[in-house]
């Protein structure tokens, strides 16, 4: 009989209740004040007008594979109520529920319709074709309260990009009329912004009688729960932006071009090149809505640095910060931003090169905290010299709590050249490929911008130390680069059958076991095993043994040679499981039950006897854009453990997240996912992330998409033209910081083309860049169907086509998932061609997915 780790009741059990006790006790830390005029936080709970499309059906998280299957979402409502809030727009609420009823109702007769004209899975037309809540109703009359709140939702979600239209990145005629309505006709309004990504704020800033506007997020089953507590000051938000919002989106350097705004979605030129978010911002003049770092809090602060010195290769100083305010508490994030000198190469304004956050400080008091980072962490890198450099010249360090509020604390002099590192440039960038910085107006801001940097350093240099830096005590990476050829293990036991249980004793060495094993059985445990009933035949559900986990690795070898199946479940705001399922008394499971948030088919009316239900309820943390605008890395580092007893709970190995591409624009649809514009940020949850889930005994992450994953639209198509600069800086950085701090079990690579190769099949990626530069010691897999030809489920290639499964193994992208008998065939073929790819290459691969295995080994 199956056994399954599933719950067999469906009744909360007490660690469902402990997770969601500490989600609603962290989460709200992550919520950004944008405008308080001091009407937060609220003095009292009495009546309240509350409109909106997320007022009542409030978003926990993005859809597709980010969604999590939680038991129930508490809305805004509902934590207004429980807080003891009286709602006195129910007739509003209802009628917009009776719209979204009937909305949904023609939305699945679409899909349903669509799916039999196509002959494609509905789940996978879903995708294609998200549903989309209808306009709230005008609002008419003003209710019996003094107080109004407006819930503004946006969701979005895999494989689509957002759109710069109403409704989505702008607000509906509808949306507006109905705000300027509440600030015209009650004593007090506010707006709640229920989006995981970035939106226009125009209007809302021109509002004159909105008394407050925050970014609630999206903080996952609990947000209803958070959010009053967050009014009512039971929590103290203390968010800071971790993107810049532009006043416009045409102020974004690649709003024109991007995705499909040029019609184009074959090719994404990336021209602004390192000038990504604030590094555009700040450089070029172009001033924002609300700049990276932006956060209000509910007190004041007061931040002084002193002691600035270099310790070895590092700098360090100390920044006393007092909360100046007299009535509440709060906590505040020290930012620290350098400018480089102007050199050979081109520099930003400003980088933030590190950031730490306070505890609780109460009205009055001061915490003094260690500032320390790499003076590495300040070079740029070099593609005419493949080396990562810090330049001769001073760097001025400012401490502030936002990018456009610092001030100076010091002055790093380079009293020559140094190089942090040298390497060797791995991304074939295109002589041709166009810059912003090579147009008139892009050498116009350059030059102000290094005038300006020149002056700023020059007028600081007055009143700030000078830290003269010691060269020889900052080292330079050198990594050891492997040439030739891998080679085939020689089995050295010929007459022994080696399991996996003699290399975890230490008997024999891991490639001992490779090595006796054949060219089908490489192949195989080289390709995930996707299921093939009628349930399973989607995307992200082929797990045989925990039901709605994404995928699972093969399981031949689990009795001869006690090789381990590894179970692998979506993520990064939590595990995507299939709640409910059914199965017979010998444990085969049942068809029928909820996929991706939706019902994918009714269980069968007559059920055989002795059917068994089981429930996997997990909790929905916060999306990883909520995520990180708390700042705060022991936050974030506590949510990964929640999600690491929960995978240890159901039986799960590899979280596939977190995900950590840059949000190079506000209009990618899995921005929520993603942490960031800021790649040191970036590194950083991710690394926090990941040393929460791994801090559980044989749990661990899968960080994605690896690597310039910024467009859902073709997805599995788009070549992304990026400099050597740019990934190395930008794209890559992330990554690298995940990597050396946390060593995360797995990376999954992403669909698209670098500069012309997949990132599935480019072996500088994966193994020089990952492995030899950076020390990843895990196992390499594909994003899913990235090797096959998806034209089945409407995503037909035009102008490039899928990865090449026998390149990815020769890359070293190790585990093609979730796997078909084709890519199998593909790979024994290649072995005994020995022409696209060798024995060797297959051992390679399985040697590092049972280097996992083994952790997971009890």
């Amino acid at each position: 009989m199956k056994e399954y780790r599933a719950n067999r009741t469906s009744e909360m059990t007490q660690s469902e209740l402990n997770h969601q006790k500490r989600v609603r006790e962290l989460a709200g830390e992550c919520m950004v004040i944008l405008e308080n005029d001091g009407v937060l936080p609220l003095k009292e709970n009495g009546k309240v007008a509350l409109y909106g499309n997320g007022a009542r059906h409030t978003i926990k998280g993005g859809t597709g594979s980010g969604d999590v299957n939680a038991r129930n979402v508490v809305t805004i409502e509902q934590g207004l109520k429980d807080a003891g809030f009286t709602v006195m727009t129910e007739n509003w609420l209802n009628a917009y529920d009776e719209q979204i009823r009937e909305e949904k109702a023609a939305h699945q007769k679409k899909i349903k319709k669509i799916a039999a004209e196509l002959h494609k899975p509905e789940i996978n037309v879903a995708f294609d074709y998200p549903y989309e809540d209808p306009d709230a109703p005008e609002i008419t009359e003003k209710e019996d309260a003094e107080l109004a709140i407006y819930v503004l939702s946006r969701n979005s979600g895999e494989g689509k990009d957002r759109y710069c239209r109403k409704g989505d990145y702008l607000l509906t005629d509808r949306e507006e009329a109905n705000i300027r309505f509440v600030t015209e006709h009650y004593e007090k309004s506010m707006v709640l912004l229920n989006t995981g990504g970035i939106i226009d704020t125009a209007f809302l800033r021109g509002m004159d009688n909105l008394n407050a506007l925050v970014i609630i997020g999206q903080t996952g089953s609990e947000g209803g729960h958070i959010v009053a507590d967050v009014l009512t000051g039971k929590i103290i938000p203390s968010g800071k932006l971790t993107d810049t919002w532009a006043k416009s989106y045409a102020d974004y350097p690649s709003s024109a071009e991007y995705s499909h705004n040029n019609g184009n979605v074959n090719d994404e030129y990336y021209k602004e090149d390192i000038f990504v978010g604030y590094r555009y911002f700040d450089t070029f003049g172009v001033e924002p809505a609300y700049c990276f770092g932006y956060g209000r809090s509910y007190t004041t602060f007061e931040l002084k640095a002193d002691s600035v010195e270099q310790d070895g290769a590092y700098l360090r100083f100390w920044v006393d910060v007092k909360n100046t305010g007299s009535e509440y508490a709060g906590k505040e994030v020290v930012q620290v931003y350098a400018s480089a000198p102007e050199g050979q190469l081109e520099k930003p304004y400003q980088e933030l090169a590190a950031f730490q956050k306070t505890g609780l400080l109460q009205p009055g008091e001061n915490e003094f905290l260690m500032i320390r980072f790499p003076l590495a962490a300040l070079a740029s890198y070099s593609s005419e010299e493949a080396a990562w450099k810090l330049e001769a010249g001073d760097y001025l360090i400012r401490v502030g709590n936002s990018c456009a509020n610092t001030i100076p604390v010091a002055v790093v002099r380079m009293e020559q050249m140094k190089k942090t590192a040298q390497l060797k440039n791995l991304f074939d960038e295109e002589s041709d490929l166009p810059k912003l910085s090579d147009t008139e107006a892009g050498r116009e801001a350059l030059a102000q911008r290094n005038a300006r940097v020149k002056s700023e350093t020059e007028e600081a240099l007055e009143t700030v130390p000078v830290i003269t830096v010691d060269p020889q005590k900052i080292d330079c990476e050198e990594p050891e680069y492997h040439t030739g050829e891998r080679k085939v293990f020689e089995d050295h036991f010929a007459g022994r059958r080696l399991t996996m249980t003699d290399v975890k004793n230490g008997d024999v060495y891991l490639e001992d076991l490779v090595a006796q094993l054949s060219v089908e059985e490489l192949a195989n445990l080289c390709v995930g095993t996707e299921r093939l009933d009628d349930d399973a035949n989607v995307v992200g559900c082929a797990s045989d043994r925990v039901i709605g986990a994404a995928g699972e690795t093969w399981s031949g070898l689990e009795e001869s040679r006690k090789i381990p199946v590894l179970i692998l479940a979506d993520g990064p705001a939590g595990l995507r499981l299939q709640p409910h399922f059914k199965t017979t008394a010998e444990g085969e499971k049942i068809s029928g039950g909820e996929i991706f948030g939706m019902s994918f088919r009714p269980f069968p009316e007559n059920l055989p006897e002795g059917t068994l239900d089981y429930y996997q309820y997990c909790t929905a943390i916060p999306i990883a854009s909520t995520l990180a605008q708390s700042w705060d890395m022991d936050l974030v580092r506590q949510m990964g453990e929640i999600v690491g007893e929960e995978m240890q709970q159901f039986g799960v190995h590899l979280w596939l997240a977190p995900g950590m591409n840059i949000h190079r624009n506000p209009l990618c649809g899995r921005n929520f996912e993603y942490y960031s514009e800021d790649p040191y940020l970036t590194g950083r949850c991710a690394a926090a992330d990941t040393l929460g889930v791994q801090s559980i005994d044989g749990q661990g992450t899968t960080i994605k998409h690896f690597a310039a994953n910024n467009q859902e639209d073709n997805r599995n198509y788009t070549n992304a033209h990026i400099s050597e600069r740019a990934l190395r800086e930008i794209y890559l950085r992330g990554f690298e910081i995940a990597v050396k701090e946390a060593h995360p079990y797995s990376i999954m690579t992403s669909y698209n083309l670098i500069n012309g190769i997949h990132s599935a099949n480019r072996h500088d990626m994966l193994q020089v860049a990952a492995r030899e530069e950076w020390g990843f010691d895990g196992f390499v897999m594909t994003d899913w169907y990235a090797t096959q030809d998806t034209s089945i489920m409407g995503q037909a290639p035009d102008k490039y086509t899928w990865a090449s499964a026998k390149q990815a193994i020769h890359a070293g992208n190790d585990m093609l998932m979730p796997g078909c008998a084709l890519n199998v065939e593909d790979l024994i073929q290649g072995t005994e061609e020995g022409t696209e790819m060798i024995l060797a290459d297959l051992q390679h691969c399985v040697k590092n997915i049972l280097s996992i295995g083994l952790r997971t080994m009890k």
